[in-house]
Parts: structure tokens; C-alpha cells; sequence
């Protein structure tokens, strides 16, 4: 074990350190006002990048590499960082879950941090919704946390066989691959009341570990949608479904895997509702 691992010996002390970096991009995304937002298409129709994208990912990506420069850091925007002597450790950053959230200031997004052992097991997560007030945390073994207006609460998953449940999702970028989700939807809501689509996957995930949604699923997710958010809900106590890390050090799952995988959250007596 090197020098660096040794200073974070255990998942909660990466806890603090991903906090950190996940305030750090929230407090660019706070900045934001009805001024130009530099905003820009990344191909996809509605695959939005804006400045503040950018200039979180730089801000969350400083305060991880003055803490850690030998790990490794895959950003949304910037790719995957691999330094020459790594220590094994890597970081998923997503600067801003919810960039078209963003743009029309509807509330829902949030900076999302988690990091990933030598193991590929995730170690600690953050998703700080600055619009919202809420940060949502958890490190491995330790619980999942939400903190808001001073007040930190436990959370514990939705409550089970409510009446009424909520599915969340979200629908792909991807004419062909959204078609395919639309046909199926008549399917997927078996069992579920209603439907809500926020717009924001690590945010869903957390609503659901809070027990504001009784499940959630959705096929595609990038990893930087889905690390934070997953543990958060797994911490919870909620059956959860993520892609496989096929590569500790370069990242998620491969763009295939990825089409094809659904990431899914809540309790178990709902896990059958999602396809395999």
C-alpha cells in the first residue's frame, strides 16, 4: 500500500474529501444567474454543456488532486485523468447532473462525487443540490446521510407496500434508444401509480433512498450519472442494480454495456419489476 492509500484507510475518511470536492462544484453552480450561460450542444439534441459544467468539473478535479494527485479522476467533461504512479483510487465526477435543469432553472440538479476502491467496490459518494439545499451522503458501511437546513437525517429507503408508488426514470438522448424505452413503458409501470421524470439520475436515486420515490430504473446511464447516487441508495438499505466496472483505472461500463444496462433502486420486493 502506498503513502497515499495509507492517508484514507478506510471509506468514511474518503467520505470527507469527496464532500469537500462536491461543495466545491455546487458552489460554481450557486453562482448561476439569468446571464449568459455559455451554453452548447454536445451532439445529441438536448445534450446540453454549459460553462458552469466546466468550470465545476475544474473546481471539483482541484480539490481532489491537491488532496490526491496519484488517483484517478473520470469527469463528464474532462474524461479519464490517469496518472503515471496511481494509487488505485478513482473518482467519477459528474460537475452537473441536470444541465438542462440547469439552463431553465428548474431545480433539480447537482454536483455528484464517488470514488472506487483498487477492488472496483465504490467507497464514498456525494450529490450536492445547491438549488435544493440538500446534501446527500454515504460512505461504505456507514449509512446514508441527508443534510439540509442544519439538520442531518438518517435515511432509510421508501417505506414498503405503500399504496400510490412512484417510479422515476428517464429517457435517453437517443431517438432510437427512446422509442425503445417509450414502447416499454406500459410494462415497466406494473405495479406503480404514476411515473415522475426529473431529470436529474443522481438526484432520483437519492429521492429514493430518502423515500420521496418508491423505485427508480433507467437503461443507458453514463457512470458519472449513476456512482454517487447508487451508493447513496444501497447505504439506505435499497436493493440497487448498477453496471459492472469493467475497468477500475479508465472507467465504466463500455457504451454496448452501457445501452443496454439499467441501473434501478428500491426495495426489494420491487426488484422484479425491472428487465434483466
Amino acid at each position: 500500500m502506498s503513502g497515499t492509500d495509507a492517508a484514507f484507510p478506510a471509506p468514511e475518511a474518503f467520505l470527507a474529501l469527496a464532500r469537500e470536492a462536491a461543495a466545491a462544484g455546487a458552489a460554481v453552480l450557486a453562482g448561476r444567474s439569468a446571464a449568459d450561460l455559455g451554453v452548447s450542444n454536445k451532439g445529441d439534441a438536448g445534450d446540453w454543456v454549459t460553462d458552469f459544467d466546466l468550470a465545476a468539473e475544474a473546481a471539483v478535479r482541484g480539490v481532489i488532486t491537491g488532496a490526491r494527485p496519484t488517483d484517478t479522476i473520470t469527469g463528464e467533461e474532462g474524461g479519464t485523468v490517469l496518472p503515471a504512479d496511481s494509487s488505485g483510487y478513482r473518482w467519477s465526477v459528474d460537475p452537473l447532473d441536470g444541465t438542462t435543469n440547469f439552463i431553465r432553472n428548474i431545480v433539480y440538479y447537482a454536483t455528484s462525487v464517488a470514488v472506487a476502491g483498487p477492488d472496483g467496490a465504490w467507497l464514498a459518494g456525494v450529490v450536492h443540490a445547491p438549488a435544493l439545499g440538500r446534501v446527500y451522503y454515504a460512505s461504505r458501511g456507514q449509512g446514508a446521510w441527508l443534510e439540509e437546513n442544519g439538520r442531518r437525517t438518517a435515511l432509510n429507503g421508501p417505506a414498503q407496500g405503500r399504496t400510490g408508488q412512484i417510479l422515476a426514470t428517464g429517457f435517453s438522448y437517443d431517438p432510437a434508444v427512446r422509442a425503445e424505452q417509450a414502447a416499454g413503458m406500459a410494462q415497466l409501470m406494473n405495479g406503480f401509480a404514476d411515473v415522475r421524470r426529473l431529470g436529474s439520475a443522481a438526484l432520483d436515486l437519492c429521492l429514493v433512498a430518502d423515500g420521496t420515490h418508491d423505485a427508480y430504473g433507467e437503461r443507458g446511464l453514463n457512470e458519472h450519472d449513476f456512482a454517487a447516487g447508487a451508493l447513496i441508495a444501497e447505504e439506505a438499505g435499497c436493493w440497487v442494480r448498477r453496471p459492472r466496472l469493467t475497468s477500475v483505472l479508465n472507467g465504466g461500463p463500455s457504451d454496448e454495456e452501457r445501452l443496454g444496462a439499467w441501473t434501478c433502486a428500491g426495495p426489494l420486493e420491487l426488484s422484479g419489476a425491472f428487465p434483466l
